[in-house]
């Protein structure tokens, strides 16, 4: 009777390898990768190996640092170890406050006159935020309660900015979208067989993506925005460099605009005294005289 061959050991980085992929992973965009995300790393970089046709994870780590390979791989080695987590109307109560609460304080600022609004979501990853303000901030617009608006997204993985700019998405991941909205704003592949569905033409045309690294020393984009938009991605980065981004974002909102962080993330203690707390995870900026306080 014949037997099958025992399976050959799974490859893995070598600690080596490993830990100079993490280093530079932080120093890059800030991002800590402990022993304990090993296994994740590995696993995400095995498509690497297998699109680059090297014989395993060791080889894949000679190839970057002592084969001259990290500046030509330096993207894709981003958009495999960074984690892309988003979901439309994510934290809704930041939308409810965008529609209820900053806008019309933008607009009172603003004589009564329903302004162009600029919006930025900082870590946009696959563009449900960007998205999601979008569908409000246009429902307002349909209601003469805004005139236009724009929408910034940006993100750091090349890969997710791809899938934002094509605004594809499996039907049940954008159940959360009120069915209004869905029938306003949505439209159903024509191949019945392809259970997706994509944003509107129109709405597509209001949000537009770029590449950033929140790391970088200066962000090139406007000084004059009204909402930002850095949901749940502070928290992978040590409180320096929390800090500093902080800091930078805070220098490209206009007086009175306003700056959302995710629920588990904080203020606190970051030294950016130009912003001041209006609700739980809701911060303003600069507030001018005389504007209501939204808590």
């Amino acid at each position: 009777m014949s037997t099958q061959p025992a399976s050959a050991p799974l490859d893995h980085l070598s600690d080596k390898h490993f830990n100079a992929i993490a280093r530079f992973i932080e120093a890059r965009v800030g991002i800590k990768l402990p022993q304990t995300k090993r296994t994740m790393v590995e696993g995400r970089l095995r498509k690497r190996v297998r699109a680059l046709a090297l014989p395993g994870l060791q080889a894949y780590g000679a190839h970057l640092f002592e084969r001259g390979g990290l500046d030509d791989e330096l993207v894709h080695l981003i958009d495999c170890v960074t984690t892309n987590k988003t979901d439309f109307f994510r934290e809704p109560s930041h939308f409810e406050f965008l529609r209820d609460v900053a806008v019309p304080q933008i607009t009172q600022r603003q004589g009564g006159r329903p302004p162009q609004l600029k919006i930025w979501s900082a870590a946009s990853s696959t563009g449900a935020e960007a998205y999601t303000a979008a569908m409000v901030l246009q429902d307002m617009v349909a209601a003469g309660k805004l005139a236009r608006f724009s929408i910034l997204g940006t993100d750091v993985s090349t890969e997710v900015l791809r899938d934002a700019r094509a605004a594809i998405y499996p039907r049940a991941f954008v159940a959360p979208v009120p069915a209004a909205m869905q029938q306003r704003y949505l439209m159903r592949s024509r191949n019945p067989r392809e259970d997706v569905v994509r944003v509107t033409p129109e709405l597509r045309r209001t949000v537009h993506f770029e590449r950033l690294n929140l790391m970088d020393e200066s962000y090139p984009f406007d000084r004059d925005v009204d909402v930002i938009f850095c949901r749940n991605v502070l928290i992978y980065f040590d409180k320096p460099t929390q800090n500093a981004v902080l800091s930078r974002l805070a220098s490209h909102l206009r007086p009175g605009g306003f700056l959302m962080l995710g629920h588990s993330e904080s203020m606190a203690g970051s030294g950016v005294d130009q912003l001041r707390s209006v609700v739980p995870t809701v911060y303003q900026a600069g507030s001018p005289a005389g504007a209501r306080s939204a808590a």
